[in-house]
């Protein structure tokens, strides 16, 4: 049902009106950050993880996964409930989910609680940041709708760095539980101030039915791919070579799992396409608002948005376990190092912004992927088992300021001509896209860096001499299954070994950043696709979308 538009407000009361927009973005911020933060934050800690919880790699990645893999599936179906339901009453629901499994996440007792509570984070994350979008999308308009998405994308992109800086500090000084206790403060600050200064907003019109199929087959495709990518060294990229059990069940054919996981996720990314269009056609509710993608701004700025996350985000978890298993860091110095990375992209905010109504977006987004490459490629070029944080940080600085710049303005690029009534959906696909292309960053990197990790080390203890064969690949799984974490114990056994295993992991992570830096090339050649475009004036009254009310209409109200 739609809302009826107050009058024109006095003078004093517009003022009063436009502090409680921008005093409500920064706890919609500060909702950002922190489901960013958690995405990060945990990155430093793992090797504290693994001594506690004797986790192996293939679980280091699923601590990592978990979350963003039901971050990525559910992003979509959240993004519709809020705007059927009220965006800011998902986003308060998602706060409280998020803190609950945090307090369940710092008591885990093993890997596989802490992986679940994990998985529940990941509910939570899904129902706050596609919310947060939507609100601002619904809130701002003209020039404060891209100052407000400016300091969005600046949050996440500075947060990526924070995370490891604040977890180091909780992990060194007191324990990695308080990396996931430090959640239910901030989650109640965070309550207060939406509660106080959010206005609820949510779609005019009857109340659209949920697409339970699009949503069943969404997460099935997502899932059934990041397992495959994860797994696939465990179980055998075509011929089993650890065939996977249940109980008493264990799988019996030669051909490994994976393919046929792959195979599900063909199926169900066609069915849930195939879907969709269906329900289009039939004048039914999607999950997916296919009709965005014939927005060129939309369908394009999607496209270069999930390769670049796919190419920024997979670095950030094998960089610190490099910094602390190879050099000696402790999680802390890990997280001050990392700090670069933050410094660059709160400094990218303010380039952006002065540039903002000068430059393109389009041409910002293009020049920060350049920097995202010459920072990527660049700490590839100088990781070595030699190496120290004189020579990372300015590479990390470089590719912060690309972080930055990237982050913020393609998220003005993508929702730029997205009608307000399907902002819950356009935000939603934007994050997803994101999300998916972060799941897959994670997946696709970690691969590269433990397998290039096994190998390497695999034929550099080929030339120790009398070092017998089974030996030999006792260390590397010890090396590769503890995610480097056994290393310095090497040390006391043999310095020789020791060296091998650190130059092996440093030629994994240098190997994982080339790969990431190539993703962001392919990121930068999708953005060629999108045109470079002044600031669109803002859409008349009459050219909305049937059944959409006004912003004024949506957000009428005084808040709680």
């Amino acid at each position: 049902m739609s809302t009826a538009v107050t009058p024109a407000a006095p003078d004093g009361a517009t003022a009063t009106s436009a502090r409680r927009r921008w005093a409500g973005l920064v706890f919609i911020s500060v909702a950002v950050a922190l489901i960013i933060v958690d995405s990060t934050i945990i990155n430093v800690a793992i090797p504290s993880i693994v001594d506690d919880l004797a986790i192996t790699s293939t679980q280091v990645q699923w601590v990592q996964e978990s979350y963003t893999l039901v971050f990525a599936a559910l992003l979509l179906v959240f993004g519709t409930l809020a705007d059927r339901f009220g965006r800011r009453r998902i986003l308060i629901l998602g706060v409280i989910v998020f803190a609950t499994a945090s307090v369940f996440a710092a008591l885990s007792q093993t890997g596989e609680l802490l992986i679940l509570a994990r998985l529940v984070q990941g509910v939570g994350g899904a129902m706050v940041l596609p919310t947060t979008l939507s609100i601002i999308n619904a809130t701002f308009r003209g020039r404060d709708r891209g100052i407000a998405f400016a300091i969005w994308g600046s949050t996440i992109g500075g947060m990526v760095a924070v995370g490891p800086l604040l977890g180091g500090w909780l992990t060194t000084y007191y324990s990695w539980r308080w990396a996931f206790g430090i959640n239910v403060p901030l989650g109640v600050v965070i309550i207060i101030g939406v509660l106080v200064y959010v206005l609820e907003s949510k779609d005019a019109g009857e109340p659209r039915r949920i697409d339970v199929v699009g949503a069943v087959l969404s997460v099935i495709t997502s899932a059934s791919l990041v397992f495959g990518l994860i797994e696939g060294r465990t179980y055998g990229w075509w011929f089993t070579n650890n065939p996977p059990a249940v109980g008493d069940w264990t799988w019996p054919y030669d051909i490994s799992i994976i393919p046929f996981v792959f195979l599900v996720t063909v199926v169900s990314g066609v069915a849930f396409v195939y879907w969709g269009l269906y329900r289009e056609r039939a004048g039914k509710t999607t999950l997916l608002a296919f009709s965005l993608f014939r927005i060129a701004s939309f369908r394009n700025g999607n496209i270069a948005a999930m390769i670049v996350s796919l190419g920024e985000f997979g670095i950030i978890l094998s960089l610190p376990l490099w910094l602390q298993n190879v050099l000696g860091y402790d999680a802390l110095q890990t997280g001050f190092v990392l700090l670069a990375l933050a410094l660059g992209s709160f400094v990218a905010s303010g380039v952006s912004g002065a540039f903002g109504n000068k430059t393109s977006p389009e041409t910002i987004v293009r020049m920060g992927i350049v920097a995202e490459i010459v920072g990527v490629a660049g700490l590839g070029l100088v990781i070595t088992a030699q190496s120290t944080w004189l020579v990372v940080v300015p590479f990390l600085f470089v590719y912060g300021i690309g972080v930055g710049l990237a982050t913020a303005q393609l998220t003005g690029v993508v929702l730029k001509d997205v009608p307000v009534a399907q902002s819950g959906q356009g935000s939603g696909t934007s994050s997803t896209a994101r999300q998916i292309g972060s799941a897959l960053g994670i997946a696709v990197l970690g691969t590269v860096l433990f397998t290039s990790v096994g190998a390497s080390l695999d034929a550099k203890l080929a030339e120790v001499p009398g070092l017998p064969a089974e030996t030999q690949s006792q260390i590397v799984d010890a090396v590769v299954d503890s995610a480097g974490s056994v290393i310095p114990s090497l040390e006391e056994q043999s310095p020789e070994l020791a060296d091998a295993a650190r130059e092996a992991f440093s030629d994994g992570t240098r190997y994982s950043a080339y790969a990431a830096a190539g993703f962001l090339v392919l990121g930068f050649l999708a953005t060629l696709r999108l045109s470079g475009t002044a600031p669109h004036a803002e859409p008349r009254p009459e050219d909305a979308a049937p059944g959409a009310s006004s912003p004024a209409a949506e957000t009428a109200g005084e808040p709680v």
